[in-house]
């Protein structure tokens, strides 16, 4: 099934926990500290991969995690860092961020990524925390979580040339014909529900060509589904205007398209137009080319998509249309990071006749201590201290026996001697 909408939601993997742990060693009865720091956990990238071709894999997915970092262990021995994650997706995708609708990124070139959600970072042993007043410190920190996100994605197809016209013009006949792909056809309308791609191949040169599904009037409003698929020709550099010759009043059907591209704008009425006058193998279409060739008001191609007659001019005139796109340096493609890292600071907020202190290194801090060591929870006082949440909490009226909330430890309020 082929998707060019998808929504994305994901979970960067947390940092690892830090390790309490002690050296013990044969006659060393007093070994010192030695535990080591987490593992970074592994991000959320996503990356552009011209092997894919649409977003129909994000379809039943719901949340995507990345794997977190290993915890830290004795003999200082950090936790095994987690590999990112790395989502493929097709070459034109648009990342849009789900909250505001605004695009953040546009993956156009094989190999391109962009850093969607970063690993937290392990927490630190208790190797980390000796001093020389502190020389068994029971303190460990948890890992940072890992972020998360959620973001829009969309397709917009690369092509060189859209094949664009009414249902059942030919065109899907046209680009088995001009490229060898397979597309579904067959002879109703709507044939064609999704976009298909083929490439035209010379022995010197080659080009993608897209097959947009037929458009009626009112597609740029949505009718028939046209608006999905009108914007997978915003990219291409030539239409090619396939014409039932059959057809009663076929320069009426092309105006038809015509207005329908005006309409939905980003410069496709402006585009470079080549028009194929097609199923002349039928003599009433036949007998008509001459008088749609002077009417078109466009260089114009008498074609059978069936027979294949007319259709080497027709792609000589692509090639023509399409000239060589100017040599680029070819660099190695670089990680983007369009999202900032969301803000760790901490503050202090009243709570049910309690009081609550958030911050991204407080709460690892109080989750990762042994309180039952009287030397821990005095570190814990003075990070307090230090960091001013001791100075905020007074002012936001905490007293002796009030209840603190870190994170999920509960502690009971005491003043530390009017610091």
């Amino acid at each position: 099934m082929f998707l060019d909408r998808a929504r994305l939601r994901v979970k960067a993997g947390d940092g690892g926990k830090g390790s309490i742990s002690f050296r013990r060693e044969a006659h060393v009865p007093r070994g010192g500290p030695d535990g080591g720091d987490g593992g970074r956990g592994g991000s959320v990238v996503l990356r552009a991969d011209p092997q894919v071709t649409t977003l129909s894999d994000f379809r039943s997915q719901k949340v995507l995690k990345a794997p977190s970092g290993g915890g830290g262990a004795g003999e200082n021995r950090t936790g095994r860092s987690a590999k990112d994650l790395v989502i493929a997706v097709p070459l034109g995708t648009i990342v849009t961020d789900a909250s505001t609708g605004g695009a953040i990124a546009d993956l156009v070139a094989a190999g391109q990524e962009l850093l969607l959600a970063r690993g937290g970072i392990g927490g630190r042993g208790n190797a980390r925390f000796t001093s020389s007043t502190r020389r068994a410190p029971r303190i460990a920190e948890d890992g940072q979580p890992g972020e998360e996100r959620e973001v829009g994605l969309e397709l917009k197809l690369i092509a060189d040339a859209g094949l664009v016209g009414l249902p059942n013009a030919g065109k899907s006949s046209l680009l088995a014909a001009l490229t060898r792909a397979h597309p579904k056809i067959a002879a109703y309308p709507f044939t064609t529900l999704s976009p298909n791609l083929g490439v035209l191949r010379t022995d010197e040169r080659e080009l993608v060509i897209a097959d947009i599904p037929g458009l009626i009037e009112g597609a740029h409003l949505g009718a028939g589904l046209g608006e999905e698929f009108l914007r997978h020709v915003e990219r291409t550099r030539l239409l090619v205007h396939v014409i039932d010759a059959a057809r009663e009043d076929p320069v009426a059907d092309m105006a038809t398209v015509t207005a329908e591209l005006s309409a939905y704008g980003q410069g496709l009425e402006d585009r470079p137009l080549l028009v194929a006058l097609n199923k002349i193998d039928l003599p009433e279409a036949r007998e008509r080319v001459d008088g749609l060739t002077k009417r078109v008001g466009a260089p114009a191609f008498a074609i059978s998509a069936a027979t294949g007659e007319g259709v080497p001019a027709l792609i000589d005139g692509i090639f023509e249309a399409c000239p060589p796109r100017p040599m680029e340096v070819v660099v190695e493609p670089e990680r983007r990071i369009e999202f900032k890292r969301t803000a760790k600071d901490w503050h202090v907020e009243k709570e049910d006749g309690a009081y609550r202190v958030f911050g991204d290194r407080v709460e690892r801090l109080a989750s990762g201590i042994d309180w039952n060591s009287p030397d821990a929870t005095a570190y814990f006082q003075e990070f307090l201290v230090r960091s001013g949440i001791e100075r905020a909490l007074r002012a936001e009226g905490a007293k002796d026996g009030d209840m603190v909330r870190v994170g999920k430890v509960e502690l009971e309020w005491q003043e530390s001697g009017g610091r």
